[in-house]
């Protein structure tokens, strides 16, 4: 019965962890949301918003040459990180993560486009 039970668990497991894995491919579809005020990838620049190449990993407000809301650049002063875990959060709801950004996007509010869309920033962060 033991070996049984933790079979199913496996099971379930195997047939579950797809759904919170992250997928860069639907995170670029995503990211369409995104490329209105920000670019990625060779060549980016900053638009509206900062160009988003080695976001994971980088400090709050630290791209050379984007103008920075003050909320932002003194989150990267007292130490705001942009990992996975801050971007997932800060993505879910931009303005209440860090109030008086200037960042105008309502959020992802869905929880495997945010993982998506980090997945896929990830390849430009290595």
């Amino acid at each position: 019965m033991h070996k049984r039970t933790l079979l199913g668990v496996a099971f379930l497991i195997a047939v579950a962890a797809p759904t919170f894995a992250q997928d860069a491919e639907r995170g670029e579809a995503v990211f369409r949301k995104c490329r209105a005020c920000h670019q990625i990838g060779e060549g980016a620049k900053n638009m509206v918003g900062p160009q988003l190449n080695g976001i994971i990993g980088r400090p709050a407000g630290a791209v050379e040459g984007f103008n920075y809301s003050q909320a932002n650049k003194k989150a990267g002063e007292e130490g705001l990180v942009w990992t996975e875990e801050n971007l997932f959060k800060y993505l879910e709801n931009p303005r209440e993560f860090m109030p008086k950004n200037k960042m105008a996007f309502a959020g992802l509010k869905d929880e495997q486009e945010r993982k998506d869309v980090i997945a896929y920033l990830k390849k430009f962060s290595q």
